[in-house]
């Protein structure tokens, strides 16, 4: 019995003596095999605590052996040097937190608890953090939303006025003119924009005709649709601001586009003739208008010559009544003698002579005055 003085198993009485080198001090068995041993989760624990105590000017636990006390020593020791290079860094941490810079095409939006506070300037901000943060937005910036057909959908297919179909791309162009509004009034900008664009430009194509589009009505239809987008937006305190409206295209349906043209090419032909016969007209009506004008013209003419000679005739007749009331045997002469030169006058004259020498009736040649000056080479022709 003495020799078994070990216990049952024929060790010794104290769990912590060498003779029982089959266990780990704790009552757990080694792995079987002769490799290294793997350190267990809490010896790496607590050597790392040990560690970190060392760094922060503490003191090591000494190790396990001892009085007992091992791993269970005082905490790390703060010092004055250690609190200031924290409150330094905690103080640099929160000043990169607070202080930000805003570029000149940008604005930014502070926040105060999460509510709009103010609107910062292009420089350096301060914003104290947490209490204060802040959004910053790109507002002179431009922004493009490609509409109609060039987004690769049939979106640009429109109905007409007059019940046709056009294909339509068009280019919306904006930016930022209030980033509060902006930020806090739409949840998606760019959908919105997009649905208000389609919208605007469905209702006026809707109201005009589709010749027009096509042809002279681009420019007019681009400054109204930007009327409209920016008008609508504006009902939603949206902080957007249309910059332009870039009208890219618009043609009929591809399936459709062929024999459009050749509609086209026979409206063309129609609208020239049309023109050379309204020049036709024209030009016939107003040689029409310049003959009538003359025959008016010769008729007012011939009018006013009849009776400047009637009043004439009547003066004349009242002038001669007037001389024949006081001599009319002299003015009864001068009368017959002005008629018969009246008449004789550019008659060629014969005078036959009864009297001439009792021989019977002679001729007697009559050569007036005024035959004397004509030109004998006029008369050989």
């Amino acid at each position: 019995m003495a020799g078994n003085s070990g216990g049952p198993w024929g060790g010794g009485g104290s769990s912590g003596g060498g003779g029982n080198r089959g266990n780990n001090g704790d009552g757990r068995k080694p792995p079987e095999g002769d490799g290294p041993q793997i350190p267990e989760i809490d010896e790496l624990m607590k050597k790392g605590q040990e560690q970190l105590r060392v760094l922060m000017g503490g003191r090591g636990g000494g190790g396990r052996g001892g009085n007992g006390q091992g791993s269970g020593g005082g905490g790390p020791a703060l010092t004055k040097g250690t609190v200031a290079i924290g409150l330094i860094v905690a103080a640099a941490l929160w000043g990169f937190a607070s202080f930000y810079t805003v570029k000149p095409e940008e604005q930014s939006v502070e926040l105060f608890l999460g509510e709009f506070s103010a609107v910062g300037n292009p420089g350096l901000n301060f914003a104290p953090w947490p209490f204060v943060t802040a959004e910053v937005i790109a507002v002179t910036s431009e922004r493009n939303e490609d509409m109609g057909g060039a987004r690769g959908s049939d979106d640009g297919l429109m109905l007409t006025g007059d019940e046709n179909v056009v294909d339509i791309d068009y280019q919306v162009v904006w930016n930022i003119n209030d980033p509060a509004k902006y930020l806090f009034n739409l949840r998606d900008p760019k959908q919105t924009i997009q649905a208000v664009s389609e919208s605007a430009m469905r209702e006026i194509i809707a109201q005009s005709e589709l010749a027009p589009i096509l042809n002279r009505d681009r420019g007019v239809i681009a400054d109204r649709l930007q009327e409209l987008i920016q008008s609508t937006m504006d009902s939603y305190s949206s902080g957007v601001n249309i910059v332009r409206v870039n009208f890219d295209k618009a043609d009929p349906p591809q399936d459709v586009i062929a024999a459009f043209r050749d509609v086209q090419a026979a409206a063309q032909e129609r609208d020239r003739l049309q023109n050379v016969a309204d020049a036709y007209a024209n030009k016939a009506l107003a040689e029409a208008r310049g003959e009538a004008a003359q025959v008016l013209e010769e008729a007012e003419a011939y009018r006013a010559q009849q009776i400047n000679s009637a009043q004439g005739e009547a003066s004349r007749f009242s002038a001669v009544l007037e001389e024949y009331t006081k001599a009319p045997d002299v003015t009864r002469k001068r009368l017959y003698l002005e008629r018969m030169e009246q008449i004789l006058g550019d008659v060629d004259k014969i005078i036959l002579d009864q009297n001439s020498g009792g021989q019977g009736q002679g001729v007697v040649p009559y050569l007036p005055l005024n035959e004397l000056r004509r030109n004998p080479a006029a008369e050989g022709n």
